[in-house]
């Protein structure tokens, strides 16, 4: 798909449910007692997988536009009797891996090839000390995954250094169903620590009780178990970030409804980057209007850990932006729906920009972008952040366009709207 520039950019756009909330939300409410009402929910590749697990799992789940209804299981895991395919979503294959363990028989999750490349060790490290039995791939932690399910007993954990807060994330959900209280401490370096904000935040909505009783340290307490509610999913800031980066490259207006400004979403925080770059924020009640013109010059380095979803819509700011700007702290990019630090320089340097690897991040100084063909890696957020930078340069193809179905569907024709103004 060839990106036409766009030469005069006042437009507005609208994004969908978050990704991270309606995964939280689904698998929540898949364990609660009674019926819940999910509005606003993403519908997408990675959401479909998990819906079909979920269903097979035991929960009823129906759907009504954007409006999902779900009777919970009250933590009482169907096993199904044949494996759990996934897809490629990362995600899942990490909540249900303690959901399924809260089961009895053996559960085997698999999916995609490149989800198959990506780890779970850490987690079922951390399941074996609390009673779970597991196999996986040659016994590195990588799926396919069979669990021996007992249920969970219970007691304390630690996780230390990890590369994935969803490690984290699929116990925390999980902890209320054992048969005794969990404590998780967390030990070292912990990346994405929002996503385990938003974590707690979903199982709190729903009744669990989380207890921080030191820095770092959560008392999750058994037998206070999720009630069914109704639930409004907001709006995806990573989705909201192409939009913003529009308005910066073309030096236009672009306003994003259906995000909360005051959103615990760690990608919120790229707003506060571009303000610091140059650009104007204006933050209203359920919608931010970002405008562009001339960036900041000079070197500038960010530490991207708590939003690593957000390096490559950075990553292509940047390859417009005069200096260098060294991307940090971002290492478990490697992990994801591709190895997403390499395909980045990689696809910078295609469109003439010099871009490095680090071992955590990558170096971009920014020059003059040309047009080319993108190779996507089939990484929803490649396409979407180069689609991006097609607005600005004459000549940008996306190949695979339509990968972006893993987590914003719509994108092609929200972008659209950008030409209407």
């Amino acid at each position: 798909m060839e990106i036409k520039p766009v030469h005069h950019l006042d437009a507005t756009v609208k994004v969908p449910g978050s990704k991270s909330y309606t995964q939280r939300a689904l698998v929540i409410a898949s364990l609660a007692r009674g019926r819940s009402i999910l509005s606003n929910v993403l519908i997408s590749e990675d959401t479909q997988y998990l819906l079909e697990a979920l269903r097979v799992l035991g929960a009823k789940i129906l759907s009504s536009g954007s409006d999902f209804i779900v009777t919970g299981t009250e933590g009482r895991i169907r096993n199904p009797g044949r494996m759990v395919f996934l897809g490629n979503n990362g995600t899942a294959l990490r909540f249900l891996t303690t959901l399924v363990s809260l089961g009895r028989g053996e559960f085997t999750l698999d999916g995609s090839s490149r989800l198959r490349e990506r780890p779970v060790k850490p987690l079922l490290d951390v399941l074996k000390t609390i009673g779970v039995t597991s196999h996986s791939k040659n016994n590195r932690g990588y799926p396919p995954l069979r669990i021996d399910a007992d249920g969970i007993s219970g007691g304390s954990v630690t996780f230390a250094d990890v590369e994935s807060s969803q490690y984290i994330s699929s116990l925390l959900i999980g902890a209320p169903y054992a048969r005794e209280d969990i404590e998780i401490r967390l030990e070292g370096k912990t990346v994405s620590e929002p996503y385990i904000e938003m974590t707690l935040n979903v199982m709190e909505n729903f009744g669990a009780e989380i207890i921080r009783s030191k820095t770092n340290t959560f008392l999750v307490k058994s037998g206070l178990r999720y009630s069914g509610k109704k639930y409004i999913v907001e709006g995806d800031a990573s989705s909201a970030s192409y939009f913003f980066l529009a308005a910066v490259l073309c030096h236009g207006r672009v306003r994003v409804m259906n995000i909360n400004p005051d959103s615990i979403q760690g990608d919120i925080k790229l707003l506060g980057i571009m303000e610091s770059l140059g650009c104007s924020v204006v933050r209203g009640g359920t919608w931010v209007e970002v405008i562009g013109g001339p960036l900041n010059e000079g070197d500038a380095s960010f530490d991207m850990g708590d939003m690593p979803d957000m390096v490559p819509t950075l990553a292509v700011l940047a390859a417009f932006r005069k200096g260098q700007t060294t991307i940090t702290n971002v290492a478990h990019l490697r992990i994801k729906e591709s190895d997403r630090i390499a395909a980045v320089v990689n696809e910078l340097n295609r469109i003439g920009v010099i871009a490095k690897e680090k071992d955590d991040g990558l170096v971009v100084v920014g020059g003059k972008p040309h047009g080319a063909d993108i190779e996507t890696y089939n990484d929803h957020r490649i396409a979407m952040s180069f689609a991006i930078a097609g607005l600005a340069v004459p000549g940008m193809r996306i190949k695979d366009r339509l990968c972006v179905r893993k987590s914003f569907p719509g994108f092609w024709d929200e972008l659209k709207k950008l030409y209407i103004g």
